[in-house]
């Protein structure tokens, strides 16, 4: 039998398309006789289809599980000092938990881990541009060791299967849901409560659209990324049940009522008539393209709407603009909001510029007319985490004080049982089983089979 892992590679529209995937239609034309199965977590109906085609798999049977991951809670946040968030989100809800985070650039890899470093957290850094014997020494390390988080690039957690992971965090916007929800899926991979938690801001928005129209891709390709993104985009935005989103991008349907167990179900943010603000906001990039000021982003356009007479807006006479000073009904961090839901929306675009200058776009007529109602997202409330909450795992959160004390020293004897005999951690035993020993208290070896 040849086994294919990871097939949703040999896919071009995939979110990881690897060329050297498409040699294995060799494996039929060489060994006929021999069976073949194709297998991935991430394929939607076309990249399923596109798998079928390029292995030549067109007479085998397709066999579709489910999609949903009970266990992992997915939350997205605004992104307002990332590094901060994702302190605070270790410290108070997974303290000496095995995490993963996912960085964009192997600059901002270095840079994460070392803070983290820093900051009391046992953190590695992962990246191609490491050395291969200490990719390898990382790599090892997180499988064997408790409590390290890795901090990485996409280049790291292919075929890694540590079932402990208890989060998974996104400094930067995954470039398409496949990605995010391989990834995500790294997390709870033994059933247990998990976090997955993304930081998401205006720049990743500009960002992703301008390597998008900066891509040496031919026009069909970079439509496709364009589709990809503006799914993530959706996702990232959506005021429904994130979960529900989630699966029916792979074609899943869940039942009404929401998953209970996401951001947007456990405080819904709420949707607000933004028509005004995006018409002040595009009457503001039309004025300064008619003068032909072209380089400005986002920051110069909130500095008008606020009538702000910054060094940079009065020496461009921007403040004489019609549009100086009429948008003070919001503040700056509602601008930033309005600004990037507007691109995830379409009705705002980046202009293969290289400066991430924003433009209309062929959906802005129709809302400065007024004859397109803009709906906004409300980011909801939430009360403030403290930055050194309980000390407890997050495997350990819903125990009760007793069992939660002894889940703790369980897992400190299993850590240096694991060094002794030179294995993994969850070898020893895994965190469900720790769970049970601490809930069930067993004396005796039968008591203990039970688990």
């Amino acid at each position: 039998l040849f086994a294919i892992d990871e097939a949703h590679c040999v896919s071009q529209w995939g979110h990881d398309f690897r060329p050297d995937y498409l040699l294995l239609s060799l494996l039929h034309e060489r060994w006929p006789d021999v069976p073949r199965i194709a297998l991935t977590a991430t394929a939607t109906a076309a990249t399923r289809q596109e798998i079928i085609q390029r292995l030549q798999l067109d007479d085998a049977r397709v066999f579709v599980s489910s999609f949903d991951r009970p266990n992992i809670r997915y939350r997205i946040d605004a992104k307002d000092q990332p590094l901060k968030q994702l302190l605070s989100l270790i410290r108070s809800e997974h303290p000496g938990d095995a995490g993963i985070v996912y960085c964009l650039s192997r600059k901002s890899v270095e840079s994460t881990a070392a803070s983290l470093n820093a900051a009391g957290v046992n953190a590695l850094p992962y990246h191609a541009g490491l050395d291969a014997r200490v990719r390898a020494n990382h790599q090892s390390r997180f499988l064997r060791e408790d409590g390290i988080v890795m901090v990485a690039t996409i280049a790291f957690g292919m075929g890694i299967d540590k079932p402990d992971v208890r989060f998974v965090a996104h400094l930067d916007l995954p470039k398409s849901v496949e990605g995010y929800y391989q990834e995500t899926g790294r997390a709870g991979r033994d059933g247990l409560p998990s976090t997955a938690w993304l930081a998401y801001g205006l720049q990743d928005v500009v960002q992703q659209r301008r390597m998008i129209d900066q891509s040496e891709g031919t026009l069909a390709h970079r439509r496709n990324l364009t589709t990809h993104l503006n799914a993530m985009l959706a996702l990232c935005e959506t005021v429904q049940c994130r979960r529900a989103q989630l699966l029916d991008y792979f074609g899943q349907p869940q039942p009404a009522g929401g998953c209970g167990n996401c951001d947007t179900c456990l405080a819904p943010p709420e949707s607000w008539d933004g028509t005004v603000p995006a018409q002040k906001l595009l009457s503001t990039v039309v004025r300064l393209d008619r003068e032909r000021r072209q380089r400005y982003g986002a920051g110069q356009l909130i500095d008008i709407l606020l009538g702000r007479e910054t060094d940079r807006v009065v020496q461009q006479k921007h403040e004489q603009l019609a549009t100086f000073g009429i948008g003070t009904e919001l503040t700056e961090p509602q601008w930033r909001a309005v600004v990037r839901q507007l691109l995830a929306q379409g009705i705002l675009g980046v202009a293969d510029d290289g400066y991430g200058t924003l433009v209309v776009t062929e959906e802005s007529a129709a809302v400065l007319k007024g004859k397109r109602p803009v709906a906004l997202r409300r980011e909801p409330e939430r009360a403030a985490r403290e930055a050194r909450g309980s000390k407890r795992s997050a495997a350990a959160s819903d125990l009760p004080a007793d069992a939660s004390d002894l889940f703790e020293r369980l897992r400190a004897w299993r850590g240096a049982e694991a060094r002794a005999q030179g294995k993994p951690a969850y070898v020893v035993f895994a965190d469900a089983t720790l769970r049970g020993i601490a809930i069930l208290k067993p004396e005796t070896h039968a008591a203990l089979t039970e688990l």
